[in-house]
């Protein structure tokens, strides 16, 4: 079958990855993806045919993946979370263009916002935005306006991509420019490895999330003016109360 299925696995254990996930993984013939998220699925699908690639070379992944499925087979591409926050759904209908084949399908995965969410409590009750602190495809200006435009819009704001060796302060760099609308003492959250050894969540202030120790399997939470801790949680109201 020449298809390619751009699979979210969620966050990386297979309790959180979704029926048709699975599926698509059981019944493909190739996997491939970033190194760091083949691993993940590696042990549970043998057999398979499995095809890697490093950080930063996500267009030659993505044309391998057409390449192949043009072959007769049928490739499931993984992404870690879902497979269009982020993930490389958008790119591989940008590289097939106008063609009508491969066959392409989309399945959803449960994005780091929402599994983070649920470690930390209920963060995400009401409206956020969620903002990638990478600047390797955004530049850091349209990043700073971004962030500004959500503290000023008192949103919930959840960022990927936090940190990482080539860019060690970003998240620095990110709470300084927020602490120019929001206080303090905000409520702030972190998780790390969700779904993976070594989960952690914590919640701490804004102030302290500034100097926090995070990396690139980090996902963070801002509270907005309503969200308080209740029993050591995160919590961000909806209203419901208030009706």
């Amino acid at each position: 079958m020449r298809k390619v299925i751009v699979v979210g696995i969620g966050p990386g254990n297979y309790e959180n990855m979704t029926i048709r996930a699975d599926a698509a993984l059981r019944h493909c013939d190739v996997i491939i993806g970033y190194h760091v998220y083949v691993e993940l699925v590696k042990e549970r699908y043998p057999g398979k045919e499995y095809i890697t690639t490093p950080m930063t070379k996500e267009v030659d992944r993505c044309r391998m993946a057409l390449e192949t499925a043009l072959t007769g087979k049928m490739v499931a591409m993984v992404c870690s979370g879902d497979s269009g926050i982020y993930g490389m759904a958008s790119l591989i209908y940008e590289l097939r263009g106008e063609a009508r084949e491969p066959e392409v399908e989309v399945i959803p995965g449960l994005t780091s916002a929402c599994s983070g969410a649920s470690l930390l409590g209920a963060p995400l009750t009401h409206d956020f935005a969620v903002i990638s602190l990478s600047d390797r495809l955004t530049p850091w200006d349209k990043i700073e306006k971004r962030l500004l435009s959500a503290a000023a819009a008192d949103l919930s704001i959840v960022l990927y991509n936090p940190a990482s060796h080539g860019r060690p302060d970003h998240l620095r760099n990110a709470c300084k420019i927020l602490l120019r609308k929001l206080p303090k003492n905000r409520i702030c959250g972190i998780c790390r490895n969700i779904g993976r050894a070594g989960e952690m969540a914590a919640v701490l202030t804004l102030e302290e999330l500034e100097n926090a120790n995070v990396d690139m399997f980090c996902t963070v939470f801002i509270g907005n003016a309503q969200t308080s801790v209740i029993d050591g949680k995160m919590i961000t109201p909806r209203g419901y109360r208030n009706v």
